[in-house]
């Protein structure tokens, strides 16, 4: 007699926590290793589905860091990946693939020095910078990116980074207190 298709299969045994530990590690240790995006994303997704933050915030910065071109350590390189890092948390949230055209476009015209200061200059707060603090991914803000690469900025540029960054800690902090 044959199983019927609608025979649900059976449940795994549940892993005991050193076991889950060893899994979590590799997972961990293969994203170094790996180059795809939607392999990254497919990893994101069960370790967000899996309650294992370290393995979904390990391969989010390793797709940001595969998609952006240029000489790592660079102004390019450090803002692309910001760009690219903002692009997959909206799109994670929307469901599709959303461009920051505008962003792009300004990079490519001016360069990133001058893309970047109005990040900085910006009076009222902006979404991708309160997105990626609220995920914990301060070193990938606009405002990071000028702290890391002071040279080609000027100093009211880099205070203006400093005191949006400080703010947003604080702001954190309070709401941690409170």
């Amino acid at each position: 007699m044959s199983k019927s298709k609608n025979t649900p299969a059976p449940k795994p045994a549940a892993l005991t926590e050193k076991e889950l530990a060893a899994r979590n590690a590799a997972a961990l240790a293969r994203v170094d290793a790996m180059d795809e995006p939607e392999k990254l994303r497919n990893l994101m997704a069960n370790a967000d589905r899996m309650g294992v933050t370290p393995v979904r915030d390990a391969a989010f910065r390793r797709l940001a860091l595969i998609q952006t071109e240029g000489e790592p350590g660079s102004l390019e390189h450090d803002f692309t990946q910001t760009i690219f890092a903002y692009e997959q948390l909206v799109r994670e949230e929307l469901g599709k693939a959303k461009r920051l055209t505008k962003t792009r476009m300004a990079m490519t015209k001016s360069g990133a020095a001058k893309a970047l200061s109005g990040f900085a200059k910006a009076t009222e707060d902006y979404t991708a910078f309160d997105t990626l603090m609220a995920r914990g991914l301060d070193d990938m803000t606009g405002e990071a990116v000028i702290l890391r690469h002071p040279d080609a900025f000027d100093l009211a540029i880099r205070d203006a980074a400093t005191a949006r960054l400080a703010a947003s800690e604080a702001a954190t902090a309070a709401a941690a207190t409170a």
